[in-house]
């Protein structure tokens, strides 16, 4: 605690996901604080976010950027896309981010003809089967030196089981192939303990 003070309105924002029933699957505080400061020393300024739900992470990134620095968050379910308006708005960070509503395998492609600029860090935390379709857009969107993070990449060790016929599962192992496999890209996993069990993250930088 004496690392991680609590947070008012991190506070507001997970009683918010709450009352209007959203899974509670966001990152930890924890986490949270991890993913902001990866932005803070990457200095990053254009931050795309796949998989926004009720905007937990996507605040804690978005105070890491500077006054100029901008956010795009892709995310599917409207009633998640709602709830994270008002928890953005709550933040006061509403100027620096802007939520695509729809489909991110429908919504890349369109960034991918309108960003003039690539992103300089990418989190990707969403539907794990379609980890592997998103990391091929990222790969697209990124700019050079670009940090790319993937949440839920251990999940409680089973990730190691080849013969799961859990989608998840193999979503990540999928995932993890290309990441192993694909030159422009150099990786490393990192195993987490807390309050949201024995996971992980994939911290990954474009050459």
């Amino acid at each position: 605690m004496q690392l991680q003070p609590s947070s008012e309105i991190f506070e507001k924002i997970l009683y918010n996901n709450r009352k209007n029933n959203l899974p509670e699957i966001d990152v930890s505080p924890t986490q949270g604080k991890f993913l902001s400061m990866l932005a803070k020393i990457k200095g990053a300024k254009n931050i795309l976010e796949i998989g926004t739900l009720g905007g937990y992470s996507t605040i804690w990134l978005a105070q890491a950027l500077p006054e100029d620095g901008s956010l795009i968050t892709l995310e599917f379910n409207p009633a998640h896309v709602k709830v994270a308006q008002e928890n953005i708005k709550m933040a006061g960070v509403e100027d620096k981010v802007t939520i695509i509503e729809g489909s991110a395998l429908d919504t890349l492609p369109t960034l991918h003809h309108k960003q003039a600029e690539g992103f300089d860090f990418i989190f990707i935390d969403a539907d794990k089967p379609n980890n592997p379709h998103y990391i091929k857009w990222v790969l697209q969107l990124a700019s050079p030196g670009a940090l790319i993070i993937a949440d839920n990449v251990v999940r409680d060790g089973k990730v190691v089981n080849e013969d799961s016929e859990d989608a998840n599962i193999q979503g990540i192992r999928e995932f993890i192939d290309i990441l192993s496999s694909d030159t422009r890209i150099d990786s490393v996993g990192i195993q987490t303990v807390g309050l949201k069990g024995y996971d992980g993250f994939i911290i990954s930088r474009v050459k």
